[in-house]
């Protein structure tokens, strides 16, 4: 079947979101999706808006098509920062095409899987004889941040909208297909000491010194890995989904220079691979944190999700993939968090895949040309195994 949309308007319209800033923080989202609005309402769709804050619209588009399974695509809206932008060869906030790369903030992360999953609804509203159940098309704000007012608050409002399998178009990078994602532990680590004169100091008694200590103790933990319990999953060239990573995000204490500061306190992300929880991390930090002056809180937490390797949605992914001639696709771990996380929170089988071209966006963020143009196909192709007429 010839695709109603060309690739000339594909990237008109991934032009068009781009060119809208949506960085988060702040995260307004009103005008990208705006523009998505406008798209949609072109298209012949009727979206709806569920929103907690008027400047973060989450969009819905739904189509009904008779008895079957419910399919919900995600994307998200909001971008990163974009760095330094004096580090940009690009323009940022602009749609720029060189060595079959297209470039702009939130190319990657993730405009140009929104745009594909917007492409491929279009196409599978002119194949409704080729399909049956129902298919949900859901553009979110707020991801970025992981904050309340983007999925979380669209599916408090709509559970409907967990629907029975989800595909994120949050790619893992190198176009392959994320089945698990870490999970998250930001705690806040205080140390205590005695204040004085800084002269008077002696190795291990001021609360900067014990910090730092128990912060080296902490980094020792990004040299191990922890056996994976999904075995089909490919670390080859990923080997950080199978290890923890912290990191010290913060750091602050002391008011003077030539003074001993009586506390002192870093914030620190965790990442958690699967095979590695909270609590096994708790008991930790616990072990690192035992003499009286050190103490941690959790700030945020959440432990590593995964769907099984051969759940319906993550099949449909792999066979469309191979349609478009995308043989080499494997199944990793994602290393940060994304909204699929919300739905396999709630026990639906999720997957994250997308044009996104490698892990780190930001500075000269882009996307390859032609993975973009194949998502949109891989999606369609993906919807219809799932949601097809045997």
């Amino acid at each position: 079947m010839n695709r109603p949309t060309s690739e000339t308007a594909a990237i008109a319209l991934l032009r068009a979101l781009v060119q809208q800033d949506s960085t988060n923080p702040p995260g307004v989202t009103k005008g990208v999706a705006g523009v998505a609005l406008d798209w949609l309402r072109t298209a012949g769709f009727a979206p709806e808006v569920v929103s907690a804050h008027h400047n973060k619209p989450n969009i819905v588009v739904t189509l009904d098509n008779g008895p079957g399974p419910h399919l919900v695509f995600n994307a998200h809206l909001d971008t990163i920062s974009p760095g330094e932008p004096s580090a940009w060869t690009r323009p940022i906030h602009d749609l720029t095409e060189g060595g079959g790369r297209l470039y702009g903030l939130g190319t990657g992360n993730m405009k140009a899987a929104a745009a594909a999953m917007m492409l491929a609804t279009l196409n599978l509203s002119a194949r409704r004889d080729d399909w049956t159940g129902r298919l949900s098309l859901t553009l979110v704000a707020d991801e970025c941040v992981f904050g309340p007012d983007g999925a979380a608050f669209l599916l408090s409002q709509r559970p409907d909208l967990l629907g029975d399998m989800l595909i994120c178009g949050e790619g893992p990078g190198y176009m392959h297909l994320a089945i698990a994602e870490k999970g998250l532990m930001w705690v806040k680590l205080t140390a205590t000491g005695p204040a004085g004169k800084g002269m008077l100091s002696t190795a291990g008694s001021t609360a900067t010194t014990r910090l730092a200590v128990a912060i080296t103790a902490l980094d020792e933990i990004n040299r191990h890995a922890v056996p994976c319990p999904l075995a089909v999953l490919d670390h080859t060239d990923n080997t950080a989904g199978l290890r923890p990573s912290v990191n010290v995000g913060r750091i602050g204490g002391g008011t003077f220079i030539s003074q001993a500061a009586s506390s002192a306190w870093a914030e620190i992300d965790i990442r958690l691979p699967p095979g590695l929880s909270i609590k096994d991390m708790s008991v930790l930090l616990d072990s690192i944190c035992q003499p009286d002056y050190l103490t941690w809180e959790i700030i945020k937490a959440w432990d590593a999700n995964w769907s099984a390797p051969d759940c319906n949605v993550a099949s449909a992914i792999l066979h469309a993939a191979r349609e478009v001639g995308r043989d080499g696709i494997r199944m990793v771990t994602r290393l940060p968090a994304s909204d699929a996380s919300r739905w396999r929170k709630c026990g639906i089988s999720s997957v994250c895949f997308g044009p996104q071209a490698e892990l780190a966006s930001g500075v000269d963020d882009h996307v390859y040309r032609q993975d973009f143009l194949d998502c949109i196909q891989i999606y369609e192709n993906a919807a219809l195994e799932i949601l097809g007429i045997s």
